[in-house]
C-alpha cells in the first residue's frame, strides 16, 4: 500500500473532447466547450483532496497541426475560461502557472490575460494549477540543454539534479499520478522529465464526462499501488521521491 495518502503532484491528460462530440453528432468544437465543466470539478476536487500540485494537459505543440478553425475556438475557449474563473481560483488560494505559452501564433489577448492570472495569483499556495498550453516535453528538454550551454556548465557537472534546474517552472516536483481519460494509453509528450516515475491511470470516460467522484477513483487506485522506483523493495517512504 502507497504510505502517501493523497499524491503530491496528479496530471491529467484531458482525452476525449472530439469523441465524445462525435458520440451526440455535435461539432468537435461542442466538446472542448463541454470539458470546462470537468476542468473546473477537478480542480476543485483536486483543493479538496489535499493535491498541492495539479498539472492539467489543455493544448500541445503538435495540436497547432488543427484545422484552424478549431485552434481559434481553443484560444477563444480559454481565454474565457480564465477571465470567468480568476477570481475564484483566486478566492480559493489557486496559484495559477502556465508551461508553454511560447508559440508567437498566441493571440496578444489571451497571452495578456494569461499573464494576468498568473499574477494574480503568483502569491497563493493553497495549490499550484499548471496548464500545459502550448507545451511539448521534449521541447522542455531541448531548452533545458540550450540553458546548460548558455550558461557554460561544464558537462561532468551536468547531472540528472543540475539539468531539472534548467527545465521550466523548475521548482516543480515530480508527478505522482497521471490520469489519462478516454481509455488511451500514450504520453503524447507530456512533461516527460517529471512523469519519469509515475503511476498511470487509464479510465474509460470521456474528459467531458469525468467528475469528481471519478478523480477520486483514481485517487484511491494511486493508493493501492506498490510505488517502489525501480527497487524490489516497498520504500518506507514515498514522499522524497516526488
Amino acid at each position: 500500500m502507497n504510505e502517501r495518502i493523497v499524491p503530491r503532484h496528479v496530471a491529467c491528460v484531458m482525452d476525449g473532447n472530439g469523441r465524445w462530440a462525435a458520440l451526440r453528432s455535435l461539432p468537435r468544437t461542442a466538446g472542448h466547450r463541454a470539458a470546462e465543466a470537468a476542468v473546473i470539478d477537478v480542480i476543485e476536487a483536486a483543493h479538496a483532496a489535499g493535491v498541492e500540485w495539479l498539472s492539467l494537459y489543455a493544448f500541445s505543440t503538435e495540436n497547432w497541426r488543427r484545422p484552424p478553425a478549431e485552434v481559434a475556438f481553443l484560444m477563444r475557449l480559454v481565454r474565457r475560461a480564465i477571465r470567468k474563473h480568476a477570481l475564484s481560483l483566486h478566492a480559493r488560494g489557486i496559484r495559477c502557472r502556465f508551461l508553454g505559452v511560447t508559440d508567437p501564433r498566441i493571440p496578444p489577448p489571451l497571452a495578456r490575460d494569461i499573464a494576468d492570472l498568473m499574477m494574480l495569483t503568483r502569491d497563493n499556495r493553497r495549490m499550484t494549477l499548471t496548464v500545459a498550453f502550448d507545451h511539448g516535453g521534449r521541447r522542455d528538454i531541448v531548452e533545458a540543454a540550450r540553458s546548460l550551454v548558455r550558461d557554460r556548465v561544464p558537462a561532468e557537472e551536468i547531472t540528472e539534479e543540475t539539468f531539472a534546474r534548467h527545465l521550466p517552472h523548475s521548482d516543480m516536483p515530480e508527478v505522482d499520478l497521471v490520469i489519462r481519460t478516454s481509455g488511451e494509453q500514450r504520453i503524447s509528450n507530456f512533461m516527460l522529465w517529471h512523469v519519469a516515475y509515475a503511476e498511470w491511470v487509464f479510465p474509460l470516460v470521456l474528459w467531458p464526462d469525468f467528475r469528481a467522484g471519478h478523480f477520486r477513483e483514481c485517487l484511491d487506485l494511486y493508493r493501492r499501488r506498490e510505488r517502489r522506483f525501480g527497487d524490489v523493495r516497498v520504500p518506507t517512504t514515498t514522499g522524497d521521491a516526488s
